[in-house]
């Protein structure tokens, strides 16, 4: 009669894979959850962060709402009205690259990063928790703005549903573009002291040449190519399509709206910030404590 007994090999064979499997790194789905959960809390319980990423483009909208006036030569369009769909692009901007970047800056410094990397965690759910946060603060900034600017300043709101996609796509493709690229930029910042001091001119700057502050058909010809390198030019742009008349994008650089321009170049962007934070970020380092 064959024994149905387990023989010693068998026993300590599953002896040892028995905790090996209730040693396996949790899953993607569930980690990404908590990450991001984590993300948020953190966010929104950190006051200077709140105040510089989400209230700072608020205060430029009220600041420069209140100071245009008049309508952008060539068109019957409201200055003010231009000026806000490019606020837009630099509250997304804002949430994407200038907090993100300063924010990896602060855990590299403190070893967050570090720790995480060297727990079960799947790596992956860092860059999905911050991904989460990224597009959660940049939905609640644009409505935050859109809402100011409709109701102080008479801002119109899209009236077709295609205009509603492209805010849609041009939001969500502009805000991961820039969470690429703040990913990459970051480890540039050798130090959390001197974050804000390396991501805020490039912020600055961005939005001056982008069409933000001022109508970007105004611009000297080389600030308008060099900007035409960069996400938030394109940004600008696919949300003055959404919320001003077609009439006004005679004065625009090619006399259109060029909306699938704008998707192939904000693609490329979060590819390129994708390749560039896959070579550049690191667990350990130099510049990892």
């Amino acid at each position: 009669m064959t024994s149905t007994q387990p023989t010693a090999a068998e026993v300590a064979t599953t002896t040892v894979r028995a905790p090996a499997a209730a040693r396996r790194l949790p899953g993607i789905w569930r980690a990404s959850t908590a990450r991001s959960a984590v993300e948020l809390k953190g966010f929104f319980r950190n006051k200077q962060s709140l105040i510089f990423t989400l209230l700072f483009p608020v205060l430029l909208l009220l600041v420069f709402g209140s100071i245009f006036s008049g309508t952008v030569k060539g068109t019957h369009t409201d200055v003010k009205q231009v000026f806000m769909a490019g606020i837009i692009a630099a509250g997304v901007m804002s949430t994407g690259f200038s907090g993100l970047a300063i924010s990896i800056a602060i855990e590299r410094d403190t070893g967050t990063i570090r720790r995480l990397g060297i727990t079960p965690m799947p790596k992956t759910a860092y860059f999905v928790g911050k991904l989460v946060r990224v597009v959660v603060t940049a939905v609640l900034e644009t409505i935050l703005l859109v809402g100011i600017a409709v109701t102080l300043f008479g801002l119109p709101m899209p009236d077709t549903a295609q205009r509603w996609a492209t805010l849609g796509w041009d939001l969500a493709l502009g805000t991961i573009a820039c969470a690429m690229i703040a990913v990459a930029y970051s480890a540039l910042i050798p130090n959390s002291r001197s974050a804000a001091a390396i991501v805020t001119p490039v912020f600055m700057v961005l939005q001056f040449i982008s069409g933000v502050f001022f109508p970007f058909n105004q611009l000297p010809s080389w600030m308008q190519g060099v900007a035409a390198l960069f996400p938030v030019k394109w940004m600008a742009q696919g949300f003055r399509s959404v919320f001003l008349p077609d009439s006004f994008a005679v004065v625009e650089p090619a006399g259109g709206w060029e909306l699938g321009r704008i998707a192939l170049v904000l693609a490329l962007w979060t590819l390129a910030g994708a390749v560039l934070s896959a070579l550049t970020f690191r667990w350990r380092g130099p510049r990892v404590n």
